[in-house]
């Protein structure tokens, strides 16, 4: 395991050799092969942990984590209330829960109302995430239908965060990068095939 850092300003711990602590991803409809092409192509040694909420039918099992872990380099899997974040891995919502950022850096899930007709929601898994990790956190929006994420674009981004959405014009479905660009606060719209040189470099760049 990556060893972390207390910063001497807040309790919560910085992981080592990271420019960013987390990378929390949103997805929707054709959100399954855009998450392949992006953690597929990270490395094994990727030192920000990183979270995921995929849109996902609440009455079907998913097994979307042990689809990812056979895709990538490094462990994907359904996220449990109390785990701790570890750089390297990848923790993803499961079906009909919400998935939320401690101050300490472990994880919530939660059964609370809807959010947009969600359960997972993008907004409060960024929302959370830029309550915690302020400047050192990226939100990334995938492809998908509807506008899930685009509030919580809008925290990360008032925290100092970085925001990548995927190009709408690579995107299966253009509405969540749509949304989160027409927010205004976007720093980089890439071609999704450009997302995950991009986080390597934010992430990791200091350190090479």
């Amino acid at each position: 395991m990556i060893k972390m850092a207390e910063d001497a300003n807040n309790h919560l711990p910085h992981f080592t050799n990271a420019a960013f602590d987390i990378v929390a991803i949103a997805a929707s409809a054709g959100g399954l092969t855009a998450l392949i092409k992006v953690l597929s192509t990270l490395p094994p040694k990727f030192t920000a942990a990183i979270a995921i909420v995929q849109h996902l039918a609440p009455e079907y099992p998913s097994f979307m984590a042990e689809i990812l872990s056979r895709r990538t380099a490094f462990t994907v899997k359904k996220a449990k209330e109390g785990d701790c974040l570890t750089p390297g891995m990848a923790y993803i919502a499961p079906p009909n829960r919400h998935l939320l950022v401690n101050g300490d850096g472990t994880l919530s899930l939660s059964q609370s109302e809807l959010v947009h007709f969600l359960r997972p929601s993008a907004d409060l898994l960024f929302e959370s995430v830029a309550a915690t990790y302020k400047d050192r956190a990226i939100a990334v929006v995938l492809t998908g239908t509807g506008s899930d994420g685009a509030m919580g674009v809008e925290a990360i981004k008032k925290m100092g965060g970085i925001i990548i959405v995927q190009d709408v014009k690579t995107a299966e479905f253009s509405g969540m990068p749509s949304a989160a660009i027409q927010t205004g606060n976007v720093d980089f719209i890439l071609p999704l095939d450009e997302i995950a040189s991009t986080l390597v470099t934010l992430v990791m760049g200091e350190c090479d």
